[in-house]
């Protein structure tokens, strides 16, 4: 998904393996991703959509930004999610690591870089050709 403060910017489904880069797009109060030589479309996760960080990733505090230090997380894997659904005016988009911390994404700091490894199950559309070579499982008959 991309959040709703992204509206306003070209979007695209992520795909597997894209290469992204965090970015702050033009006018547009929030970070996101986009597509390495992208730099103008952002590229929207679907939730559960995992991604790998070619560092680990560095984000800024909640409060103090631009005072306080940037923050580093001691991780390079993350899955993307969406929190605080409930509130339609504020950021949604956001990245959960294995330790368990969550972090909007609008919080990264911009120019990480990351490769898409996963799309959730249900993201994934099933070629014909496999759809008709599944196999048939027969519902059980119930005799009486």
């Amino acid at each position: 998904m991309c959040d709703y403060s992204l509206h306003h910017v070209a979007t695209r489904p992520a795909q597997i393996e894209d290469k992204l880069v965090t970015t702050k797009f033009n006018n547009s109060i929030t970070r996101g991703f986009a597509a390495v030589g992208e730099p103008n479309v952002a590229v929207c996760l679907l939730p559960g959509t995992e991604l790998s960080f070619d560092q680990n990733v560095e984000f800024e505090p909640s409060f103090g930004i631009g005072i306080l230090p940037n923050k580093k997380i001691g991780q390079r894997l993350a899955r993307f999610r969406q929190i605080n659904m409930d509130n339609a005016v504020t950021h949604h988009d956001a990245l959960e690591f294995p330790d368990g911390q969550v972090v909007l994404l609008t919080r990264l700091c911009e120019g990480q870089r990351a490769t898409v490894l996963q799309l959730p199950a249900t993201a994934r559309p099933v070629p014909a050709q496999e759809a008709d070579a599944a196999p048939q499982i027969p519902e059980p008959m119930i005799s009486r």
